[in-house]
């Protein structure tokens, strides 16, 4: 779990990195569609308010999953349309960037220190989730969260990319 713990850190070091162009860039235009619809397009507004609302989320759930019992799965999680989801996210995106920053630097360190601190029992104990169905509590770490916020620093990086100085 070291290793899952390292790259979430190293995802939030990389999420920082972008602080500068990041808050430069503001205000940054919100998306007219940024839910779950096929056209929905995220700036950074929309992509720091998910990931404000996403790690604390996910920890608490598979907080929850090694909580519960262990002769079965533990229901746990969302689908991406959750209402409470979508209006988290509404309400992050019109904070300003450098506090959500702020926010995702301390709730990386809580990811972080979650994964770290899970023994190899806790890592194979089995959640069950709306849509993926039993997935044990590391995979859904590296799915959830680290491979998530992976895609989230490659997605705000394009965006920088392509934003006319």
């Amino acid at each position: 779990m070291h290793d899952l713990a390292r790259r979430i850190r190293d995802a939030g070091n990389a999420i920082q990195e972008l602080r500068d162009p990041l808050v430069a860039g503001e205000p940054w235009p919100l998306s007219e569609t940024w839910g779950t619809e096929p056209e929905a397009d995220w700036g950074p507004p929309e992509l720091l308010g998910h990931v404000d609302e996403m790690l604390p989320y996910w920890v608490d759930e598979l907080e929850r999953v090694l909580a519960g019992e262990r002769a079965a799965a533990v229901p746990f999680g969302r689908i991406a349309s959750d209402a409470s989801r979508l209006a988290r996210i509404d309400a992050d995106r019109h904070r300003p960037i450098g506090d959500l920053l702020d926010d995702i630097a301390g709730g990386i360190e809580r990811a972080g220190a979650f994964a770290d601190r899970l023994s190899s029992g806790d890592a194979q104990r089995l959640g069950l989730h709306p849509s993926r169905g039993e997935i044990t509590v590391g995979d859904s770490i590296e799915r959830l969260l680290t491979g998530h916020l992976e895609d989230h620093v490659e997605q705000l990086r394009s965006i920088l990319t392509r934003r006319p100085a």
